[in-house]
């Protein structure tokens, strides 16, 4: 009896939301949790397809751009022609690319047809990214990212598992899983949820108000530039995606170095798993808990973790240090997903929401996307010890950095 009240006291902070944004919740963990190809794409691609690693690296350098060119036309094409109806269409096109890849074997059409598939997946997340702050006020954006990031990390908690299960010896089903995870979302989203594009007279109604939603008669970077708080932001959130993209490259290296190639890969998985378990058991309890607090002091917070976790990495040797500091850096992730999209869509221009949510996942993704790269050069010329001071000192600096900005914010009211 105690056990569930405590739950139900965990999850009330959800209750109260517009019905869309629970089914937008469940349509991002039946994506997620269908999430079969991608986890495997470098094995398939080298093992199956038989791509060199050079190859490889290619593929998704190509695919890296074709995205990002999905990404701005999805955007820029939502802000006109509506949410829903643009989702549904690539989504469903996304789904036409997966289908064909389970019965052409090693053919090379497959990374062909991969590649479009993500063309059409990243065209339509600005529409599903404008459909939550369409369905959302600043009352309750906290309360709604936080949901559908539980929501996307309890799908991704079960897909690769049940893809790692699949992938030697029933390939053909992953490819039939994606495809059906996407259908689902689909008819979720076409039977339980009205296309969210503001109306004229909404958006004309929102030129009376002085606010960063009000609409802007004028192009996405013009909007931006009038926006200083919102760029500001974009500069620490980048700073805070370049020490992050450490986790995925730098830490299974040191891991190995420290405990061999066997125990360091066995190892590296667990941390992987404290990521994830950390983050389904701690989001609502860290929401709650700061859930009166800014965003934007929020996300100094999760700087101050990250420069905390990835720091303390310099100094340790042990096993049960390095998932102390994932927990660390986990914290810092829930803290940091939770409130980024809650302050970007708070400053967002009403007609241009598609377009922001375009644009300004690529202008962090910089951070993300340079990281292996220079921290590779770093780690052959000083060593991957003065590597995580590095990271220490940007993490500190961005979370200073975020916390002056609150201030200014004060300021130029």
């Amino acid at each position: 009896m105690r056990v569930s009240k405590k739950l139900l006291k965990r999850v009330e902070i959800y209750s109260g939301l517009p019905r869309s944004i629970y089914i937008l919740a469940i349509v991002r963990v039946v994506n997620a949790m269908g999430n079969f190809v991608y986890p495997f794409l470098t094995l398939f691609l080298t093992e199956h397809i038989g791509l060199s690693k050079r190859d490889a690296g290619t593929y998704f350098m190509i695919s890296a751009f074709v995205q990002a060119a999905g990404s701005l036309i999805g955007g820029k094409l939502t802000d006109h022609f509506g949410r829903k109806k643009l989702f549904l269409l690539f989504q469903g096109f996304a789904a036409l690319c997966f289908s064909p890849c389970a019965f052409l074997g090693n053919s090379i059409w497959i990374p062909r047809l991969l590649i479009t598939a993500g063309f059409f997946m990243s065209a339509a997340q600005p529409a599903n990214s404008a459909m939550i702050t369409d369905l959302t006020n600043k009352d309750n954006r906290k309360s709604a990212f936080s949901l559908l990031y539980l929501g996307i990390n309890l799908g991704f908690s079960v897909g690769p598992m049940i893809a790692g299960f699949l992938y030697r010896n029933h390939t053909r089903l992953i490819f039939l899983g994606n495809t059906i995870s996407i259908v689902i979302s689909l008819v979720l989203l076409s039977l339980f949820i009205e296309d969210t594009l503001p109306t004229e007279e909404e958006i004309e109604e929102s030129k009376s108000v002085s606010d960063d939603e009000s609409a802007e008669d004028t192009n996405v970077l013009k909007a931006l530039i009038r926006r200083p708080s919102l760029s500001l932001f974009l500069v620490g959130k980048t700073i805070n995606a370049f020490v992050y993209s450490t986790i995925g490259f730098v830490i299974p290296i040191q891991m190995t170095q420290i405990f061999g190639s066997d125990l360091g890969s066995k190892y590296f998985g667990f941390v992987m798993a404290t990521n994830g378990i950390v983050i389904i058991i701690s989001t609502t309890f860290i929401l709650k808990l700061t859930m009166k607090i800014k965003p934007v002091i929020n996300v100094a917070l999760a700087s101050l973790f990250y420069a905390v976790g990835f720091g303390m990495l310099g100094f340790v040797n042990s096993f049960p240090l390095f998932i102390f500091a994932a927990v660390l850096y986990t914290i810092g992730e829930i803290l940091e997903a939770t409130n980024s999209g809650v302050y970007i869509a708070n400053h967002s221009p009403i007609n241009h929401r598609g377009r922001f949510n375009a644009v300004i996942p690529l202008i962090t993704g910089v951070g993300f996307s340079f990281g292996p790269y220079i921290f590779g050069r770093f780690i052959d010329s000083y060593g991957i010890r003065k590597l995580w001071i590095m990271c220490f000192i940007l993490a500190f600096i961005s979370s200073i950095f975020m916390r002056w900005l609150r201030t200014y914010e004060i300021k130029h009211r």
